[in-house]
Protein backbone atom coordinates (compact mmCIF):
# COMPACT_ATOMS: atom_id res chain seq x y z
CA UNK A 1 0.00 0.00 0.00
CA UNK A 2 1.64 3.45 -1.05
CA UNK A 3 -1.46 5.71 -1.01
CA UNK A 4 -3.63 6.49 1.88
CA UNK A 5 -6.39 9.32 1.31
CA UNK A 6 -8.11 10.19 4.72
CA UNK A 7 -11.64 12.36 4.54
CA UNK A 8 -11.84 14.77 7.24
CA UNK A 9 -14.29 17.55 8.29
CA UNK A 10 -12.17 18.62 11.66
CA UNK A 11 -14.56 16.54 13.75
CA UNK A 12 -13.46 14.96 16.54
CA UNK A 13 -15.03 11.53 14.31
CA UNK A 14 -13.07 12.64 12.02
CA UNK A 15 -9.62 12.97 14.01
CA UNK A 16 -10.14 9.15 14.67
CA UNK A 17 -9.94 8.28 10.94
CA UNK A 18 -6.84 10.76 11.13
CA UNK A 19 -5.43 8.78 13.74
CA UNK A 20 -5.90 5.23 12.37
CA UNK A 21 -4.46 6.75 8.85
CA UNK A 22 -1.07 8.21 10.55
CA UNK A 23 -0.67 4.43 12.39
CA UNK A 24 -0.85 2.41 9.28
CA UNK A 25 0.98 4.97 7.24
CA UNK A 26 3.94 4.69 9.77
CA UNK A 27 3.53 0.71 9.73
CA UNK A 28 3.71 0.56 5.89
CA UNK A 29 5.21 3.83 4.53
CA UNK A 30 2.42 5.01 2.55
CA UNK A 31 2.19 8.13 1.28
CA UNK A 32 -0.86 10.41 3.05
CA UNK A 33 -3.45 12.84 1.09
CA UNK A 34 -6.09 14.81 3.11
CA UNK A 35 -9.30 15.82 1.82
CA UNK A 36 -12.19 17.93 2.43
CA UNK A 37 -15.11 19.30 1.29
CA UNK A 38 -16.47 22.81 1.24
CA UNK A 39 -20.14 22.98 -0.11
CA UNK A 40 -20.84 25.70 -2.56
CA UNK A 41 -24.66 25.49 -2.12
CA UNK A 42 -24.53 28.31 0.09
CA UNK A 43 -23.49 32.23 -0.11
CA UNK A 44 -20.78 33.32 -1.34
CA UNK A 45 -19.37 34.82 1.29
CA UNK A 46 -19.88 32.14 3.69
CA UNK A 47 -17.90 29.67 1.22
CA UNK A 48 -15.25 31.98 0.56
CA UNK A 49 -14.80 31.97 4.93
CA UNK A 50 -14.90 28.43 4.95
CA UNK A 51 -12.59 28.48 2.53
CA UNK A 52 -9.61 30.53 3.99
CA UNK A 53 -10.76 28.78 7.52
CA UNK A 54 -10.39 25.48 6.07
CA UNK A 55 -6.56 26.17 4.60
CA UNK A 56 -5.62 26.98 7.43
CA UNK A 57 -6.46 24.15 9.13
CA UNK A 58 -5.54 21.99 6.33
CA UNK A 59 -1.96 23.76 6.25
CA UNK A 60 -1.40 22.73 10.53
CA UNK A 61 -2.59 19.35 9.24
CA UNK A 62 0.06 18.85 6.86
CA UNK A 63 3.09 20.05 9.05
CA UNK A 64 1.84 18.22 11.94
CA UNK A 65 1.90 15.13 10.03
CA UNK A 66 5.47 15.83 8.25
CA UNK A 67 7.24 17.76 10.89
CA UNK A 68 6.14 14.85 14.18
CA UNK A 69 5.14 12.20 12.37
CA UNK A 70 7.53 11.78 9.39
CA UNK A 71 4.84 10.52 6.71
CA UNK A 72 4.83 12.42 3.52
CA UNK A 73 1.78 14.13 2.99
CA UNK A 74 -0.15 16.87 0.90
CA UNK A 75 -3.77 18.01 1.01
CA UNK A 76 -6.72 18.88 -1.35
CA UNK A 77 -9.60 21.43 -0.59
CA UNK A 78 -12.65 21.04 -2.45
CA UNK A 79 -15.76 22.57 -3.41
CA UNK A 80 -18.78 20.89 -3.77
CA UNK A 81 -21.18 18.59 -2.31
CA UNK A 82 -18.86 16.70 0.45
CA UNK A 83 -19.87 13.19 -0.88
CA UNK A 84 -19.59 13.80 -4.77
CA UNK A 85 -16.33 15.29 -4.11
CA UNK A 86 -14.77 12.91 -2.46
CA UNK A 87 -16.07 10.03 -4.45
CA UNK A 88 -14.72 12.04 -7.03
CA UNK A 89 -11.20 13.03 -6.22
CA UNK A 90 -10.63 9.57 -5.08
CA UNK A 91 -11.54 8.20 -9.07
CA UNK A 92 -8.75 10.86 -10.36
CA UNK A 93 -6.21 9.79 -7.69
CA UNK A 94 -6.86 5.61 -6.87
CA UNK A 95 -5.69 5.53 -3.26
CA UNK A 96 -5.31 2.42 -2.36
CA UNK A 97 -7.47 3.06 0.64
CA UNK A 98 -9.84 5.75 1.64
CA UNK A 99 -10.19 5.94 5.32
CA UNK A 100 -13.58 7.96 6.64
CA UNK A 101 -14.31 8.60 10.66
CA UNK A 102 -18.14 6.60 11.70
CA UNK A 103 -21.07 8.53 10.33
CA UNK A 104 -22.87 10.86 13.19
CA UNK A 105 -24.89 9.08 15.18
CA UNK A 106 -28.23 10.74 16.60
CA UNK A 107 -29.93 10.87 19.52
CA UNK A 108 -33.07 8.18 19.72
CA UNK A 109 -32.01 6.78 16.28
CA UNK A 110 -28.79 5.62 14.14
CA UNK A 111 -29.42 6.84 10.07
CA UNK A 112 -26.79 5.61 8.25
CA UNK A 113 -28.27 6.13 4.55
CA UNK A 114 -28.12 9.09 3.16
CA UNK A 115 -25.08 10.15 5.07
CA UNK A 116 -21.59 11.27 3.35
CA UNK A 117 -20.02 8.25 4.40
CA UNK A 118 -23.25 6.25 2.86
CA UNK A 119 -23.22 7.97 -0.22
CA UNK A 120 -19.32 7.75 -0.35
CA UNK A 121 -18.84 4.28 0.58
CA UNK A 122 -21.65 2.81 -1.83
CA UNK A 123 -20.13 5.10 -5.22
CA UNK A 124 -16.43 5.16 -4.61
CA UNK A 125 -14.49 1.72 -5.77
CA UNK A 126 -11.30 1.67 -3.71
CA UNK A 127 -11.35 0.29 -0.34
CA UNK A 128 -13.02 2.21 2.18
CA UNK A 129 -11.93 1.61 6.08
CA UNK A 130 -14.77 3.51 8.69
CA UNK A 131 -12.62 4.15 11.84
CA UNK A 132 -15.70 3.46 14.85
CA UNK A 133 -12.94 3.06 17.63
CA UNK A 134 -10.35 5.27 19.13
CA UNK A 135 -6.69 4.14 17.45
CA UNK A 136 -4.32 2.74 20.01
CA UNK A 137 -2.36 0.54 18.23
CA UNK A 138 -2.41 -1.54 15.41
CA UNK A 139 -4.64 -3.74 14.73
CA UNK A 140 -4.62 -7.22 16.50
CA UNK A 141 -7.48 -9.42 15.91
CA UNK A 142 -8.75 -9.59 12.18
CA UNK A 143 -12.20 -10.56 11.29
CA UNK A 144 -12.66 -11.67 7.54
CA UNK A 145 -16.12 -12.47 6.26
CA UNK A 146 -16.65 -14.82 3.16
CA UNK A 147 -19.83 -16.27 1.08
CA UNK A 148 -17.05 -18.66 -0.35
CA UNK A 149 -17.16 -16.99 -3.65
CA UNK A 150 -14.65 -15.89 -6.40
CA UNK A 151 -15.43 -11.97 -5.82
CA UNK A 152 -15.19 -13.01 -1.74
CA UNK A 153 -11.54 -14.48 -2.41
CA UNK A 154 -10.66 -11.80 -4.38
CA UNK A 155 -11.13 -9.43 -2.07
CA UNK A 156 -9.43 -10.67 0.65
CA UNK A 157 -6.45 -11.23 -1.65
CA UNK A 158 -6.83 -7.29 -2.28
CA UNK A 159 -6.98 -6.88 1.91
CA UNK A 160 -4.04 -8.88 2.16
CA UNK A 161 -2.09 -7.37 -0.84
CA UNK A 162 -2.49 -4.36 1.42
CA UNK A 163 -0.61 -5.24 4.70
CA UNK A 164 -3.54 -3.38 7.18
CA UNK A 165 -2.33 -6.16 10.22
CA UNK A 166 0.04 -8.73 8.53
CA UNK A 167 1.18 -9.07 12.81
CA UNK A 168 -2.69 -9.61 13.74
CA UNK A 169 -4.56 -12.68 14.78
CA UNK A 170 -7.02 -13.51 11.33
CA UNK A 171 -10.24 -15.23 11.61
CA UNK A 172 -12.47 -15.93 8.33
CA UNK A 173 -16.08 -16.19 9.10
CA UNK A 174 -18.75 -17.78 6.69
CA UNK A 175 -22.49 -17.86 7.73
CA UNK A 176 -23.85 -20.97 6.33
CA UNK A 177 -27.69 -21.15 5.77
CA UNK A 178 -29.89 -24.79 6.49
CA UNK A 179 -32.43 -23.87 4.23
CA UNK A 180 -35.03 -27.08 5.00
CA UNK A 181 -35.99 -25.02 8.05
CA UNK A 182 -37.47 -22.42 6.12
CA UNK A 183 -39.42 -24.45 3.92
CA UNK A 184 -43.01 -25.17 5.26
CA UNK A 185 -42.62 -28.76 6.07
CA UNK A 186 -39.58 -27.72 8.54
CA UNK A 187 -42.63 -27.50 11.03
CA UNK A 188 -43.07 -31.43 11.20
CA UNK A 189 -39.17 -31.79 12.09
CA UNK A 190 -38.78 -32.38 16.01
CA UNK A 191 -36.34 -30.03 17.84
CA UNK A 192 -33.48 -33.33 17.66
CA UNK A 193 -33.88 -33.91 13.47
CA UNK A 194 -33.48 -30.07 13.27
CA UNK A 195 -30.29 -29.69 15.34
CA UNK A 196 -29.19 -33.16 13.32
CA UNK A 197 -30.05 -31.34 10.02
CA UNK A 198 -28.21 -28.16 10.88
CA UNK A 199 -25.07 -30.46 12.31
CA UNK A 200 -24.99 -32.02 9.04
CA UNK A 201 -24.97 -28.73 7.25
CA UNK A 202 -22.23 -27.25 9.54
CA UNK A 203 -19.99 -29.99 8.74
CA UNK A 204 -20.95 -29.69 4.72
CA UNK A 205 -19.86 -25.74 5.51
CA UNK A 206 -16.72 -26.54 7.46
CA UNK A 207 -15.40 -28.55 4.33
CA UNK A 208 -16.22 -26.39 1.96
CA UNK A 209 -14.37 -23.34 4.00
CA UNK A 210 -11.39 -25.44 4.56
CA UNK A 211 -11.01 -25.62 0.84
CA UNK A 212 -11.43 -21.63 0.61
CA UNK A 213 -9.08 -20.77 3.33
CA UNK A 214 -6.54 -23.01 1.21
CA UNK A 215 -6.74 -20.78 -1.64
CA UNK A 216 -6.52 -16.84 -0.11
CA UNK A 217 -2.81 -17.00 0.29
CA UNK A 218 -3.08 -16.47 4.14
CA UNK A 219 -1.80 -18.67 6.66
CA UNK A 220 -2.54 -19.53 10.52
CA UNK A 221 -6.26 -18.29 9.83
CA UNK A 222 -9.04 -19.58 12.11
CA UNK A 223 -12.04 -20.97 10.47
CA UNK A 224 -15.03 -19.79 12.18
CA UNK A 225 -19.09 -21.10 10.92
CA UNK A 226 -22.16 -19.55 11.93
CA UNK A 227 -25.61 -20.73 10.98
CA UNK A 228 -27.88 -17.66 9.83
CA UNK A 229 -29.80 -18.45 12.90
CA UNK A 230 -30.59 -14.70 12.38
CA UNK A 231 -29.40 -11.45 9.77
CA UNK A 232 -26.12 -12.24 8.47
CA UNK A 233 -25.19 -8.94 9.53
CA UNK A 234 -26.55 -9.58 13.28
CA UNK A 235 -23.69 -12.85 12.69
CA UNK A 236 -20.94 -11.21 11.71
CA UNK A 237 -21.50 -8.58 14.58
CA UNK A 238 -21.88 -11.55 17.32
CA UNK A 239 -18.84 -13.04 15.91
CA UNK A 240 -16.71 -10.40 16.21
CA UNK A 241 -17.53 -9.75 19.85
CA UNK A 242 -16.75 -13.46 20.76
CA UNK A 243 -13.10 -13.33 19.31
CA UNK A 244 -12.97 -9.74 20.57
CA UNK A 245 -11.92 -8.61 16.38
CA UNK A 246 -10.99 -4.70 16.37
CA UNK A 247 -11.77 -4.92 12.39
CA UNK A 248 -14.27 -6.50 10.68
CA UNK A 249 -13.20 -7.08 6.77
CA UNK A 250 -16.44 -6.98 4.70
CA UNK A 251 -15.32 -9.12 1.70
CA UNK A 252 -18.39 -8.93 -0.91
CA UNK A 253 -20.09 -11.37 -2.70
CA UNK A 254 -20.29 -10.42 -6.48
CA UNK A 255 -23.59 -9.49 -8.27
CA UNK A 256 -25.67 -10.32 -5.76
CA UNK A 257 -23.83 -8.65 -2.71
CA UNK A 258 -23.68 -5.83 -5.37
CA UNK A 259 -27.37 -6.27 -5.55
CA UNK A 260 -27.71 -5.63 -1.54
CA UNK A 261 -24.42 -2.81 -1.41
CA UNK A 262 -26.93 -0.74 -3.42
CA UNK A 263 -30.21 -1.46 -1.26
CA UNK A 264 -28.03 -0.94 1.76
CA UNK A 265 -28.51 -4.34 3.45
CA UNK A 266 -25.46 -6.46 5.27
CA UNK A 267 -23.16 -3.52 4.80
CA UNK A 268 -24.72 -0.80 5.43
CA UNK A 269 -26.16 -2.98 8.82
CA UNK A 270 -22.50 -3.69 9.73
CA UNK A 271 -21.52 -0.32 8.98
CA UNK A 272 -24.24 1.36 10.68
CA UNK A 273 -23.59 -0.90 13.62
CA UNK A 274 -20.52 -1.87 14.93
CA UNK A 275 -18.32 -0.38 17.27
CA UNK A 276 -15.17 -1.53 15.69
CA UNK A 277 -13.57 -0.60 12.46
CA UNK A 278 -14.80 -1.97 9.26
CA UNK A 279 -13.13 -2.36 6.01
CA UNK A 280 -14.99 -2.49 3.20
CA UNK A 281 -14.06 -3.97 -0.40
CA UNK A 282 -16.32 -2.81 -3.36
CA UNK A 283 -17.28 -5.55 -5.97
CA UNK A 284 -16.03 -3.21 -8.35
CA UNK A 285 -12.59 -3.58 -6.98
CA UNK A 286 -13.04 -7.06 -5.67
CA UNK A 287 -14.07 -8.48 -9.44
Amino acid sequence: MTHIMVATDFSERSDRALRRATLLARQTGARMTLVTAVDEDRPLRLVEEEKRETETLLRNMRATLRDVDNISCESRLLVAEPSQAIVQFAEETAPDLLVLGPHRRQLFRDIFVGTTAERTIRNVTCPVLMVNAAPVAAYRNVLLTTDLGEASRNAITIYAKMVLANDASHSILHVFDAPMLQLATASTMTEREAKLYIEDTRQKAAGELSSFMGTIGIGGVQPLLRHAATAVNHEILAAAAEISADLIVLANQGKRTLERWLLGSVTETVLRDSTIDVLAIPPARAD
